[in-house]
């Protein structure tokens, strides 16, 4: 759950992350940034700042910035090195995917139908987890910026929801994991 430290793990196996510091650091990111906590899921304590500063109580090493990316919001399910189908989060561009929009507010979740990004999300997403060494179960979040189509790593959750309806369980249902296999 070390969102600092799985994107210096994962920057440094090849793969794209947005500029992250610790908040002790906030200066060292342009604006508009996103100031979320460095341990814990669920997207709760997420914020962005379109300017500064960030505010004194978040300056320290609890917290991490990274640079905004505008762009859609990819989850992906990897059970067992195997990933799922990747899902597109259907939020609208340039909002943040907030605890309030994840569980309250319910997007629909539905399969990236573009095949070139929906592979790239699965080799990456398999390259992530070895690299994190994940073990068994993980739900891997990315964003992708279409202008750029530059796919990044945004978490790895480790402890994923895995019951039926999660998006752990959808995206790997899309990809034809039964249910009784995960």
């Amino acid at each position: 759950y070390d969102k600092y430290a799985a994107s210096r793990l994962v920057a440094a196996g090849g793969s794209t992350c947005p500029e992250t510091e610790l908040a002790t650091a906030a200066d060292r990111i342009d604006f508009p940034m996103v100031l979320k906590p460095r341990w814990g899921s669920d997207s709760i304590g997420l914020r962005r700042y379109a300017h500064g500063p960030v505010p004194a109580s978040k300056r320290n090493e609890r917290y991490i910035v990274q640079r905004y990316i505008r762009g859609t919001d990819i989850t992906i399910g990897v059970l067992n090195g195997q990933a799922g189908a990747p899902l597109h989060i259907r939020i609208p561009d340039g909002t943040l995917y907030t605890f309030a929009r994840k569980y309250v507010l319910r997007p629909r979740i539905v399969p990236v139908t573009e095949q070139r990004l929906a592979t790239r999300v699965r080799v990456e997403a398999v390259r992530i987890a070895a690299t994190l060494g994940v073990d068994w179960a993980a739900r891997i979040d990315f964003i992708h910026e279409r202008g750029a189509d530059v796919l990044y790593f945004l978490e790895c959750d480790v402890a994923p929801l895995v019951g039926r309806g999660s998006a752990f369980d959808l995206s790997l249902r899309a990809a034809g994991f039964a249910r009784s296999e995960q």
